[in-house]
């Protein structure tokens, strides 16, 4: 089992970035402040303002009310819809995807990060599984990119909506701008980008080379072999020093 804990600090990173991230993707796709129209009428918007998102258009009034609001009016806008424009309808169908997409790339984060931190098995595809994850992120991003670029360039140049009577909104109105629900999907969007090029970048650690493992091995031997030969060295020289015999005692040994 391989120890990689050390080398995915960064994913790590790269995770917390792509949940914040796709949080504040789910965020955007729930507000209505996604185009904002001034009208001079307010006989019935009583505020002046009206917000047109991908699923809801409202405003405040004091003479029609939601009943699930006190003064807010709020009609459905549905995606069957003759009146609903290009660009809210690629809102509503991929921002759907951006979120699943971006889900299956936190799960798949999750699950490289779990491999290095929990121990890899044998051969198992970590690196194969994170650039898998950054794929899914990044096209994530792309998908929830789309609309919302699509809809401030449809607020620059003060495209209009032809909203049925129902809808109590004015034919065009005076004047629009970017809400904030675009500018909390563009952030998650950067978000998600960045995770995606992190996770996708990640390396294993280069393995040592056979060469240095061998002469690693070669140094240990010698090193364990070294007491065996001054042990031996020791008795020639012992043996080479012994004393030599004394003729006196060998001439009287023969008397």
């Amino acid at each position: 089992m391989t120890y990689l804990a050390h080398t995915a600090h960064a994913q790590l990173c790269a995770l917390w970035m792509s949940c914040v991230g796709w949080t504040l993707t789910v965020m955007a796709m729930g507000l209505i402040q996604w185009r904002v129209w001034h009208v001079s009428d307010m006989e019935v918007i009583n505020s002046g303002v009206a917000w047109v998102g991908i699923w809801r258009a409202c405003f405040n009034s004091h003479t029609l009310v939601t009943p699930s609001f006190k003064v807010m009016h709020c009609k459905f806008i549905s995606l069957t819809e003759a009146f609903t424009p290009p660009e809210i309808v690629a809102g509503q169908v991929l921002m759907l995807l951006s979120l699943l997409v971006g889900l299956c790339g936190n799960a798949g984060g999750v699950y490289s990060l779990r491999n290095v931190y929990f121990g890899m098995e044998k051969n198992s595809p970590i690196r194969l599984a994170f650039f898998i994850s950054g794929v899914l992120c990044l096209l994530a991003s792309v998908m929830a990119l789309i609309p919302l670029l699509w809809n401030i360039s449809s607020v620059v140049t003060n495209q209009t909506i032809k909203f049925p009577p129902e809808f109590k909104m004015p034919p065009a109105p005076d004047s629009q701008q970017v809400g904030h629900g675009i500018g909390v999907g563009l952030v998650g969007t950067v978000l998600l980008i960045v995770s995606g090029i992190v996770f996708c970048t990640y390396r294993l650690p280069v393995r040592s080379q056979p060469t240095s493992q061998q002469t690693l091995r070669e140094e240990v031997n010698l090193d364990c072999s070294s007491p065996a030969k001054s042990v031996a060295n020791s008795l020639v020289e012992l043996t080479s020093i012994r004393g030599k015999d004394n003729p006196a005692f060998e001439s009287h040994e023969h008397v």
